[in-house]
């Protein structure tokens, strides 16, 4: 089981990057053991997050402490162990610092429903303004896990993103959705401000389509696939190869 995770923690790295969602040695991908839920592997510091290999990927307790592993550890570590321990329904977390988001956040304004990226974040997404600059202690972290809530992502202002996910796949969908949502938001306010909504009728539907494990699933093989076919001559790992045995259907009705 932990040999998976660290595979598919290696493959969101390459996925987030590809995104743009990479900053050179910075931002963090953070995945909880199943079997010992006070523990988690972590991308290292010093290395991008497409370098991750299974061998760099380091092993972090609940307080932050480094207990496997050779590589040094994030500073900013207090954000994924304190967003665990505060929810324990929650297996993975996201911190990176996509150029759009970072962008918006100093904007001051709320996201507001313009795109089927935005519905994803229908009920609101919070904004951590205590501090732009890192968290690097327990302290701080927590005020990052009680600022998210009950929420899968937030904007550190004038900083970055965190995402929280039940799985790998959902932390990496809500980042990639955020920033796009930003992003787009950013373009409407700087064409004089979006002044056209989500219907009010559509977006619970949007949202709840947006929202589905099986969409989660399949946009991150998606991106796995094409990372490889980029990289590696399209030499996929059988696991993410779109057949019907992978790809999850479970959301569509037959015919």
């Amino acid at each position: 089981m932990t040999d998976a995770l660290r595979e598919k923690l290696i493959e969101a790295g390459r996925v987030l990057v590809s995104e743009d969602q990479g900053d050179y040695v910075a931002g963090h991908i953070t995945v909880r053991l199943p079997d010992d839920p006070n523990r988690f592997l972590m991308k290292a510091a010093c290395i991008g997050l497409e370098e991750m290999t299974r061998d760099n990927i380091i092993t972090v307790n609940i307080e932050g402490e480094k207990v496997g592993g050779t590589m040094p550890r994030h500073n900013e570590v207090y954000i994924h162990s304190e967003v665990l321990r505060a929810r324990p329904d929650i297996q993975s977390v996201i911190h990176t610092h996509p150029a759009h988001a970072v962008a918006f956040s100093s904007l001051g304004v709320p996201l507001k429903p313009i795109s089927n990226d935005s519905v994803v974040f229908a009920e609101g997404v919070p904004v951590f303004s205590e501090t732009t600059d890192l968290i690097v202690d327990q302290a701080r972290g927590k005020a990052v896990a009680k600022c998210l809530g009950g929420h899968g992502a937030l904007l550190l202002r004038n900083h970055g993103i965190v995402t929280a996910g039940r799985t790998i796949e959902e932390a990496v969908f809500l980042a990639i959705k955020l920033e796009k949502a930003c992003r787009l938001q950013l373009m409407a306010e700087t064409a004089g401000g979006p002044k056209l909504f989500v219907k009010d009728e559509d977006l619970k539907a949007k949202g709840q389509r947006a929202g589905r494990s099986d969409t989660r699933k399949n946009v991150f093989n998606y991106l796995v696939r094409r990372w490889y076919c980029a990289h590696c001559n399209g030499d996929v790992p059988a696991q993410y190869r779109a057949t019907p045995e992978t790809i999850d259907a479970s959301g569509y009705k037959a015919g």
